[in-house]
């Protein structure tokens, strides 16, 4: 585990498993690095090099009231990934991280990038807008933030429940996942989570996705709660140069955490980072 001091003096904390070709993921909102240990201890296994950091404002990293924007998210990746001379990335984003990913590419290019993975993830757009009326009502995200400044130990132990599907028929989804969840969730920095709400749902990344030129695979769960696949994965495909689209039937947000889709997530990780 190491720490990055950014430009703008925010400290920044990473994890890096293992040799190889590098494997950099970022997380979703409110998480931490923590959320995506199962693939990283996977990849690594497999003789790649597995880097994740926790966003400014969560988990470990420092909280800033600055910078809580997709621009800064994808300028700290971008500073992490140079500190540590990352060449040939395969980045890997779940949700916000496929959002930051995105920016990345649109702000950084491809220079450093191999291929990349969006899970779950925000692009093109989340809110509705005339232009995209697929796209979740603004009254929705006000809702999250009334839910933050409300009590937010209860909103995360609440969204938990749709984060992994607990709250669908027949779920098995555990209490320790739950639990977890609403762990990671707590270390976030209130103003972090806050100003992340207007981040996630409220840009707009479709030039970004356009400057993609390198293998990307798009994966989403068609019962995911969080991010509706109806204006996510399949649109991000179709801009993306000839991504793949995978879409995993009855699958929520939270997929990579819980099984089966956990175990064909994997697979398809693994199959397409070695290809």
């Amino acid at each position: 585990m190491g720490t990055l001091t950014t430009t703008d003096g925010t400290d920044l904390h990473y994890k890096d498993w293992g040799s190889g070709q590098p494997v950099v993921f970022s997380h979703g909102w409110p998480l931490n690095a923590d959320a995506w240990d199962d693939q990283m201890h996977l990849v690594a296994r497999e003789g790649f090099r597995a880097v994740a950091h926790d966003r400014r404002g969560h988990g470990r990293s420092e909280q800033p009231s600055n910078g809580n924007d997709m621009d800064t998210y994808a300028d700290d990746l971008a500073q992490l990934i140079e500190a540590l001379d990352l060449r040939d990335v395969i980045l890997v984003g779940h949700s916000t991280g496929g959002g930051e990913i995105t920016r990345y590419i649109g702000r950084h290019g491809t220079s450093r990038v191999a291929k990349a993975v969006l899970l779950s993830a925000i692009p093109p757009l989340m809110l509705r807008t005339d232009a995209n009326p697929e796209g979740t009502p603004i009254g929705a995200f006000d809702d999250i933030r009334a839910g933050l400044l409300a009590d937010r130990s209860q909103f995360y132990a609440d969204l938990s429940a749709q984060f992994y599907g607990a709250n669908r028929k027949g779920s098995k989804v555990s209490q320790g996942v739950r639990d977890a969840f609403w762990m990671w969730s707590m270390q976030v920095g209130f103003k972090g989570a806050y100003d992340c709400v207007k981040a996630f749902s409220e840009t707009d990344l479709t030039e970004d996705l356009k400057r993609f030129d390198v293998p990307t695979l798009v994966i989403h769960g068609d019962d995911d709660q969080i991010v509706p696949i109806v204006a996510a994965g399949p649109k991000s495909a179709k801009i993306v140069k000839d991504a793949t689209l995978k879409v995993y039937p009855g699958a929520p947000h939270g997929l990579m955490s819980v099984s089966p889709f956990k175990e064909q997530f994997d697979t398809d990780l693994l199959a397409f980072i070695r290809s």
